[in-house]
């Protein structure tokens, strides 16, 4: 199937899966992962309505940019890990990072969108399965300060040129969708706290979770942005 083909059958799935939770799926936002594909596909995708892509590496996307800029009203996610030293690029190539897990990323980011002139926006990071091989805050949280997650939280009136707008994370991985279930009903119990307490400069709107094999769940665990790469690309190249 073609990528345009692919895109409308994801779309469907999404239409499906929203309806069955009883969600307009207007809410739900398409990203497209472009890790590893080439300039072309992400024009096909483009030319098939997709606006809105996420890239895992500052250096790979930094590759691409030339040859996309000519695409209008596209928003360019940054979801991998970000390491400090490339808070600059990141801030100078993207929209969006959506994988701020600590505070001195997120300061790094301010001050570096500040000087490019921009605000971005960003989501923080919360590694729902406490996996050491994964990045992200640790999912607790306390109001008295001590954690990471808290800390950003209670930083964001620093930085004026980050907007906080919700959450992401990557569960461990099973083969079973079912699996991810309990991890995005964490995600989403999470959310839900933060934004009963109306924290300055937070926001809660963006549930960023879901990928190719699970985004179904996802979405009936209230996900309002989906990350597709293979069902929409196809399977990567191995490296």
């Amino acid at each position: 199937m073609s990528i345009a083909e692919n895109i409308s059958r994801v779309q469907e799935r999404i239409v499906a899966a929203a309806r069955r939770a009883a969600r307009d799926p207007d809410e739900i936002t398409l990203m497209g992962v472009t890790k590893t594909f080439p300039v072309g596909r992400i024009r096909e995708a483009y030319a098939a309505g997709l606006r809105v892509f996420g890239e895992n590496r500052v250096q790979e996307f930094a590759g691409k940019t030339d040859a996309l800029r000519d695409l209008r009203d596209t928003e360019w996610h940054l979801i991998g890990h970000l390491q400090t030293n490339k808070a600059g690029k990141a801030a100078e190539l993207f929209d969006a990072v959506d994988s701020v897990d600590s505070v001195r990323m997120a300061e790094k980011l301010n001050a570096s969108a500040e000087s490019a002139g921009k605000t971005l926006s960003v989501l923080i990071e919360i590694n729902v399965g406490c996996e050491k091989a994964k990045s992200g805050v640790a999912p607790n949280s306390d109001e008295q300060g001590s954690g990471e997650l808290e800390k950003i939280l209670r930083g964001a009136p620093r930085w004026g040129n980050l907007r906080i707008h919700g959450l992401m994370t990557v569960p461990p991985y099973t083969e079973d969708p079912e699996g991810s279930r309990a991890y995005f009903r964490q995600l989403r119990q999470i959310r839900d706290s933060i934004a009963a307490r109306d924290l300055p400069q937070v926001s809660m709107v963006v549930l960023s979770m879901g990928m190719s094999h699970d985004f179904e769940v996802a979405i009936e665990e209230g996900a309002t942005c989906v990350r597709v790469g293979t069902a929409i690309f196809g399977e990567r190249a191995k490296t």
